[in-house]
């Protein structure tokens, strides 16, 4: 998910590149422009601009706006995916530490920066651009869910916990999402100041709250 999702300098580009090359430099200026202007506000010619190219080139690659932004979620989509499968690949087969890795990859910082969380932000959270995130993301987000309920699941048997699994993935995505707003705005809150090691020591804080037996609590 690394590759070609890095966010433009807006530096003059050159004028020749292989196809993929054109259309990863294109997405990654398209990011910097949803950061920074939102998704209504952004316009073709800010993206040219950001990418030092015309406008022209922009449209050759991408027929309009909206197939624009639909490629540019689409790519955040199949990297946010690869991202936290590779995660769980990585993780040991006891369903504690598959939760707690799967959770925190959400705040990994050498792949979710401000920018990328601000352009997440543009679709999900702006009207015009949600009916692009549903259809692009539904599958994606009911796979994850899925994932993270299997495991509440196993937890909750484990342990005797008495929780509804369902209910518990509901409170862990919407704590998620929240720390998420926070560290797109900047990482400003009423209470201060959130980092990403912030969000997942409160990740952790929620693990240790409902599953105690799985997570002792760390001080």
């Amino acid at each position: 998910m690394d590759q070609g999702l890095g966010v433009s300098s807006g530096r003059p580009a050159l004028r020749k590149a292989e196809p993929g090359v054109r259309r990863r430099q294109l997405i990654a200026a398209t990011v910097a422009v949803l950061a920074r202007k939102g998704y209504a506000a952004l316009t073709i010619a800010d993206v040219a601009r950001q990418a030092g190219l015309s406008a022209g080139i922009v449209i050759f690659h991408f027929s309009s706006k909206d197939a624009l932004l639909a490629a540019v979620l689409t790519a955040l989509a199949a990297e946010y995916r690869s991202h936290w499968v590779g995660a769980l690949g990585r993780a040991g087969a006891a369903p504690a530490e598959r939760l707690k890795t799967l959770l925190l990859a959400d705040f990994d910082t050498h792949v979710f920066t401000p920018e990328k969380l601000a352009a997440w932000i543009a679709f999900w959270g702006e009207a015009q651009g949600r009916p692009v995130y549903e259809q692009i993301c539904t599958a994606h987000d009911a796979e994850r869910r899925a994932r993270i309920e299997e495991l509440c699941r196993a937890l909750c048997a484990e342990g005797a916990y008495g929780h509804a699994p369902g209910l518990v993935v509901h409170a862990l995505d919407s704590l998620g999402d929240g720390l998420w707003l926070a560290l797109a705005s900047g990482g400003t809150g009423h209470l201060g100041r959130v980092s990403a090691g912030d969000a997942q020591k409160t990740i952790m804080s929620a693990l240790e709250a409902f599953f105690p037996r799985h997570y002792p609590p760390s001080g």
